[in-house]
């Protein structure tokens, strides 16, 4: 199946990295994904699959029936771009300003279409079926789990499921692994400081919410140092503070907005609980008055060892054991990739695009991000495969790669 998969992926190569820069040059942020959904439907409805649109906002999912009945695996691509104005002058640079494909959702789209193309191809020899998933509002959390209510897991039942990410850190050619959790929960904060305006001249009769509010920001800073144990990772990052109207008014109002990040649920308890305790403490100290909120998002992103060792020795097989890599580390990134692995067993493995000839070294959410297009074909072909093993039921027995890499970027 190995020389068919090839054969095929062959064949529609120079496709698919048109298809790639189309996806590039027009971006859509979270929640706007509807050209992005129509286009990708058109390629899927070309193949003669069901598709079904618009599934928990600007989301699309394709059916795809093997010649043999058997288990249902999914392959899930996001969507969304970022609010980035790109930098690099590419002939395929987004034509739309101030919004970036930064994180290579236009890749994981593209590799899960070349995929569908390829898995069409061979539609007859699959004991099973296999279900495209293209899924919005990645970036800003909410979206996969919108699909799973839209009913994106039925119909017939998906048994497995199948994600990657690039990471420009590895080399093209390279393929990430990572057993157990491999990445975090990605939580908002947002917090409201009131105080009480009045003349800069005469700060005794005011209560400074930006003083507060910058020693509720250092205070807060000591959480995971101080609080959380060191061999438990998680991080706290303030983003966003705003407050005041103008140099010559004590203001009454600030807020601050940021992530909460850990890698395990008790954790993610423990810094919600301590984060409003500070909050509180300062407030009350200084005569203020606090508004807390802290918002779930993605859970810690968990990979099923047996669908881990089934694209590990898949890709071990196509790209060399030296180019399966062993993450080493999570990351404290999020991804709601997870929400799909809290229903059903799934992997998500990271796909190298890293080549300094290309420029393609720059980090994720960067204004200078691109992808070398070179890593298309490698992820078509270990997700294809790794579709065709599953269903053929192949073994998931294995051991990881001997490489060891930081999965952070």
């Amino acid at each position: 199946m190995l020389a068919s998969i090839d054969s095929q992926i062959n064949k529609i190569l120079g496709k698919l990295i048109k298809i790639r820069r189309a996806l590039h040059a027009n971006p859509e942020v979270s929640g706007k994904e509807e050209e992005t959904m129509a286009f990708i439907a058109g390629i899927l409805e070309s193949l003669d699959m069901q598709v079904k649109r618009n599934i928990g906002g600007f989301g699309l999912f394709g059916t795809l029936r093997g010649g043999n009945s058997g288990k249902t695996i999914a392959i899930r691509a996001d969507m969304d771009a970022l609010p980035i104005t790109e930098k690099k002058g590419s002939i395929y640079r987004s034509k739309r300003e101030g919004v970036m494909h930064a994180c290579g959702h236009d890749i994981h789209m593209t590799v899960a279409i070349g995929a569908a193309m390829v898995l069409t191809q061979l539609a007859n020899k699959l004991n099973g079926n296999v279900r495209f998933i293209f899924q919005p509002c990645e970036e800003g959390v909410g979206g996969a789990r919108e699909m799973m209510k839209a009913g994106v897991l039925k119909n017939p039942d998906v048994d497995a499921i199948l994600g990657l990410h690039v990471l420009p850190s590895l080399n093209t050619g390279e393929i990430g692994i990572k057993r157990g959790t491999m990445m975090a929960s990605a939580d908002k904060l947002e917090i409201v400081i009131n105080g009480r305006s009045g003349h800069a001249a005469q700060p005794h009769k005011t209560v400074d919410a930006i003083l507060v509010a910058s020693m509720v920001i250092n205070a807060i800073h000591h959480i995971v140092s101080r609080q959380i144990d060191p061999f438990t990772p998680s991080i706290i990052s303030l983003g966003m503070i705003n407050g005041g109207t103008a140099p010559n008014i004590i203001a009454n109002r600030v807020e601050i907005r940021g992530t909460v990040r850990s890698l395990t649920d008790e954790v993610r308890e423990q810094l919600s609980k301590a984060i409003e305790k500070v909050v509180k403490g300062v407030t009350s100290s200084m005569g203020a008055s606090y508004e807390y909120r802290f918002t779930k998002g993605s859970p810690p992103l968990i990979n099923d060892d047996s669908i881990t060792n089934l694209i590990e020795e898949t890709a071990k097989t196509l790209v060399g054991a030296d180019n399966v890599i062993q993450l080493e580390h999570p990351t404290l990134g999020g991804e709601d990739f997870s929400f799909f692995l809290q229903k059903v067993q799934g992997a998500f493995f990271r796909l190298g695009t890293g080549n300094e000839k290309k420029d393609t070294r720059h980090p994720l959410h960067n204004e200078m991000f691109d992808a070398d297009e070179d890593s298309i074909a490698v992820g078509v072909r270990v997700m294809a495969n790794s579709v065709f093993n599953y269903l053929k039921g192949k073994s998931l027995k294995g051991n990881f790669s001997k490489g060891k890499k930081d999965g952070t970027d």
